[in-house]
């Protein structure tokens, strides 16, 4: 008989423990087995978990003891949240578990988190939680973790909180059930890529000249997690090269919009030495939310409503020139192969001529910029006399990263 699959429960049991009891007999239900983890503080009252909570303290390098003699919830939580992630690390390299699913408020959904956020992407990863109807990003982070709005608080078993805990104990047997086929690609050299909707048509044909030549493309959305997410990723190892065609969050970082990946970013691929080709794509605008949430302190700027939700605001050319001075200084620093390519006629599908974006002056200061400070010993530059979505631009990164890589 086949082994069944083992799904890890973590939570603090010393609040949740009806709860964890009942998703324990849902999943017993779903024919999985349980690894109940108990990341709670004090005593657990009415359920045994399988590894108990003095273990994840000593794996945070403390003792439940010395966390209680702080009188801290805030300290409390952060250290049993270390240890949670180094013990789910831990458990999961030694084959323990096939996926993990946790449920809290505020301060087990920090703590589930942070574990889950340690594990490999692919691996089933589910969070039923209060706070997941609102902003997810400080759970989420860059991880695949599947956040389920609990509708009611966690607080007892009722009609309501009976219904969530059913359909997520489905829903986390379903991962661990299911076969994981796309591992068979694992042969495939991994370029990460990034894209924007004003560069969809360069991404795509870029990505399908790829696919031809043998890699697999994993396409990130340029929002600012996006780019921290293949960022993340080639820290890691994950990627072997960079079609970094998108660098539009370096626009919000240095315009003040909401898409901003941070001050790192189009660092990790030179850090990393993997080889990299850089473009434009998009450095023209910054993001904001919908035309009244924008701030006052830009009433004067040219905007485009790009939809009910999002409005983009022209970058200008000053902030362009110090996009450009941006870019270099991170090129330069590369440790392998980079080449920037530079789009003459435009750097998205709104700044083309007659574009509601084109702005000539603009886009000249961005490319002098470029020309001024990028050192041409280090990094290719290549110019061409098109828009980044014409085909051939696409094209010709494609065909680089290519050579780049196979060299």
């Amino acid at each position: 008989m086949d082994k069944k699959p083992v799904v890890a429960l973590l939570g603090t049991l010393d609040t949740k423990g009806e709860e964890y009891a009942f998703l324990k007999e849902c999943l017993d239900k779903q024919n999985v087995d349980t690894l109940l983890i108990d990341a709670g503080v004090m005593d657990p009252p009415g359920v045994q978990p399988d590894i108990g909570r003095e273990e994840v303290a000593k794996a945070a390098g403390t003792s439940i003891d010395e966390i209680l003699k702080q009188e801290d919830r805030g300290k409390a939580v952060a250290a049993m949240a270390r240890g949670a992630k180094e013990l789910i690390s831990r458990l999961y390299a030694d084959g323990a578990f096939d996926g993990i699913m946790g449920m809290g408020g505020s301060g087990g959904s920090v703590i589930v988190s942070a574990a889950m956020r340690a594990l490999p992407v692919g691996v089933p990863k589910l969070l039923v939680s209060t706070l997941a109807s609102g902003d997810t990003r400080p759970y989420v982070g860059t991880s695949d973790i599947c956040m389920m709005y609990s509708v009611v608080d966690i607080s007892g078993i009722n009609r309501i909180s009976a219904a969530i805990l059913r359909n997520a104990a489905a829903s986390i047997a379903g991962m661990v059930k299911a076969p994981r086929e796309a591992e068979g690609q694992g042969e495939k050299p991994i370029i990460g890529a990034t894209m924007f909707g004003v560069t969809t048509p360069c991404l795509t044909h870029a990505r399908e000249k790829l696919e031809e030549l043998g890699y697999e493309v994993l396409v990130f959305h340029a929002v600012g997690v996006g780019g921290q997410t293949m960022e993340s990723l080639i820290r890691s190892g994950y990627i072997s090269a960079v079609l970094d065609a998108t660098t539009t969050e370096l626009a919000d970082e240095v315009a003040g919009g909401t898409l901003s990946a941070g001050p790192d970013r189009l660092e990790a691929a030179g850090e990393a030495g993997i080889p990299q080709v850089v473009s434009l794509g998009a450095v023209d605008m910054a993001n904001f939310g919908p035309v009244a949430t924008v701030p006052e302190k830009f009433k004067d700027r040219k905007f485009h409503i790009h939809n009910d939700t999002v409005t983009l605001m022209r970058t200008t050319p000053e902030e362009n020139s110090k996009i450009g001075r941006m870019i270099a200084e991170k090129l330069n620093a590369a440790k392998g192969a980079t080449a920037l390519f530079i789009p003459l006629k435009g750097v998205s599908a709104i700044d083309v001529e007659g574009g509601v974006f084109y702005d000539k002056e603009a886009d000249d200061a961005l490319f002098n910029a470029l020309r001024d400070n990028l050192d041409t010993d280090k990094v290719e530059l290549i110019e061409m006399d098109c828009d980044v979505n014409a085909p051939e631009f696409a094209e010709a990164m494609a065909a680089k990263i290519d050579e780049l890589y196979r060299k």
